[in-house]
């Protein structure tokens, strides 16, 4: 099987492409990306059992239709992916991230290629009860303009696999947790045990701490992915994939079994995103998809990892 995977050298893609060949015998790679976040690392010591392929390139520039000609599937992970930071750059977040996966889309029907789209459990926004994919339009709520043009993009998607014959599907993926070799941390777990080995308090609005958000391990991401992969699910439906619904002190709390001294800093401002809800996976579980993630083992591997390479003299418990 030959695949393709955009932004392919990041959080996710880093480690999906080391794990499809685990997966998938005979696999050959093509991975894509910009490298606009100066990921090269990800690119070394890439497992022998695939066949790899990189292409340096901008989606919006490549002539992806000559370059999926032969691709079974098509795995789009490359966006702009910072909800916080997308209210700055607003009108480029929404042309590169829509545009893209256009372009992604339409290449995928010209080659009848088929398609994941990775989309975000932000769409749903503040929700005052549990919400799964059998959500109305009308119940969805996107607070960012990164989860707003996600919203947008998957409308895209159930239309040309409606009309065009796309063969496509859409996974709303909760905030990932996990190590990788193009881990970001810009997102509340890595981020907050970034901190935590770093010796710097975390700051919290107060009204925020019991606020209970999505998060997915990666290696549930990877899985869930496969799991599709194999079953052939190109049928424009969506999917929510989310290990598990957590507050930020259920969070903090894990955090500190490994990282004692952790300090917590209680502010009035509104400093961090302010949105609460629980997503289910109720089109996983239909499916008899089965989650095995963990959010304090997730925590375990990456402050372990970032011992490894700190400098920062914090005493860190084996915690058992």
């Amino acid at each position: 099987m030959k695949l393709a995977v955009t932004g392919a050298l990041g959080h996710i893609g880093s480690r999906l492409i080391r794990e499809l060949p685990l997966l998938i015998p005979n696999a050959s790679i093509v991975m894509i990306d910009d490298l606009s976040t100066q990921r090269y690392c990800s690119l070394f010591n890439l497992p022998p059992q695939a066949s790899y392929t990189f292409i340096q390139g901008d989606l919006l520039k490549l002539d992806l239709k000559s370059l999926f000609c032969d691709i079974n599937v098509v795995i789009h992970l490359a966006a702009i992916t910072n909800a916080t930071k997308s209210f700055d750059n607003q009108e480029e977040v929404e042309h590169v991230n829509f545009m893209t996966s256009l372009n992604v889309a339409e290449a995928c029907i010209t080659t009848n290629t088929k398609m994941f789209l990775i989309s975000s459990t932000s769409v749903y926004g503040t929700q005052k009860h549990q919400v799964d994919e059998n959500c109305s339009p009308d119940e969805l709520n996107p607070q960012s303009p990164y989860a707003a043009t996600k919203l947008k993009e998957e409308a895209m998607i159930k239309k040309k696999v409606a009309e065009e014959s796309l063969h496509g599907v859409i996974l709303r993926l909760g905030t990932i947790f996990g190590t990788s070799p193009g881990m970001r941390f810009h997102t509340a777990i890595n981020k907050f045990c970034w901190q935590a080995i770093m010796g710097i308090p975390i700051t919290v609005w107060k009204t925020a701490y019991e606020q209970k958000r999505p998060y997915l391990d990666l290696t549930d991401a990877i899985r869930c992915i496969i799991f599709l992969l194999k079953r052939d699910l190109f049928n424009g439906c969506v999917y929510n994939v989310v290990t598990l619904n957590a507050t930020v002190e259920e969070v903090v709390n894990s955090i500190k079994v490994f990282v004692p001294t952790l300090e917590i800093e209680f502010v009035d401002s509104k400093i961090m995103n302010q949105l609460s809800y629980e997503v289910l996976n109720t089109r996983l579980e239909e499916k008899k998809f089965t989650f095995q993630g963990d959010l304090k083992q997730g925590i375990r591997n990456t402050i372990a990892l970032l011992k490894e390479s700190s400098p920062h003299k914090s005493k860190i418990l084996d915690s058992q």
